[in-house]
């Protein structure tokens, strides 16, 4: 039975709301709150006549209170399918070091590693150039609406990002944009925007998509191109009765690779390395998450 007191403010609700949902993803836990929000002040707006609390009040009983709005997205998050397996859902039994060839995690987060190039140059030259922008405009007119016109763009590609980021690592992200308040004036909206600590990790994390991306990219690209090189040259080798395998400061080893054992050596070690790449890739996609969910998930 719920004994938590009925919530007088907007505020008040949406904390309720947050503490019924813990435990759940932050992504699920910012979609929550951003409809309930906007429902509630809604309300609120179109029935100016009334309180805060009034409003709330009569709104509770058709809208839902937070622990019965808590469950409601705890149900519907469970029946919402994906490309990846639910965290609920029963885990399949550990296949050792070769069953991650079944595991579309690890092939999302290798995709994402390979793309990571793109938008991290895309995502660190647009905040670059828009904090520079910014920051010579300040002392003239149009300073102040390109000011928030660049942090709305940060907004949405955050937003956008947060959608790659569920598509290709599997991590449940915010799958809505807070709607702008309506009843604040410009410099109202300039001081929350500057007070909101989103406002700067979600810039933290553009920038540092550009490292990460040419780390990401060069990882993934030799963990493909090494093994298939080592793969294919010795295919052909031992096709052809030529191996193109050229070792030449180790002369006993590049040796051992101009002969059919030697050839078949480097197809299983290049198998391996596929493998190894595969759960290079999944640890990078969990780990790539975790930051995704830190710095742009908005609670």
């Amino acid at each position: 039975m719920n004994t938590d007191p009925r919530p007088e403010t907007v505020r008040a609700y949406l904390d309720a709301l947050q503490r019924a949902l813990k435990g759940c993803s932050p992504g699920l836990i910012s979609d929550a709150l951003t409809d309930a929000e906007e429902h509630l002040r809604g309300e609120i707006a179109s029935t100016p006549e009334r309180s805060e609390a009034e409003v709330l009040a009569s709104v509770v009983e058709t809208y839902g209170t937070p622990a019965e709005i808590a469950e409601e997205y705890k149900s519907m998050e469970a029946t919402i399918g994906g490309p990846f397996p639910k965290s609920e859902q029963p885990s399949q039994p550990h296949r050792g070091f070769f069953g991650v060839i079944g595991d579309p995690t690890a092939y999302g987060a290798l995709m994402y590693m390979l793309l990571s190039l793109v938008t991290g140059i895309f995502y660190f030259t647009w905040t670059v150039v828009g904090i520079s922008l910014t920051a010579s405009f300040a002392i003239l007119i149009i300073g102040i609406p390109f000011a928030l016109l660049f942090i709305g763009s940060v907004r949405v590609l955050s937003h956008v990002e947060g959608r790659i980021v569920e598509s290709l690592l599997g991590v449940r992200m915010p799958r809505r944009l807070a709607p702008p308040p309506t009843d604040e004036n410009i410099w109202t909206r300039i001081k929350d925007a500057l007070s909101d600590i989103r406002t700067w990790s979600s810039m933290l994390y553009l920038l540092l998509m550009l490292p990460l991306g040419i780390a990401y990219f060069v990882t993934s690209l030799i963990g493909i191109v090494v093994p298939l090189a080592l793969i294919g040259g010795s295919i052909t080798g031992l096709v052809t009765g030529r191996s193109h395998i050229q070792i030449s400061d180790v002369p006993w080893l590049d040796h051992i690779f101009h002969t059919a054992p030697g050839l078949l050596l480097a197809i299983a070690l290049g198998v391996l390395l596929l493998f190894f790449t595969l759960h290079i890739a999944k640890a990078v996609g969990w780990l790539h998450g975790r930051i995704a969910e830190l710095l742009l998930v908005r609670l």
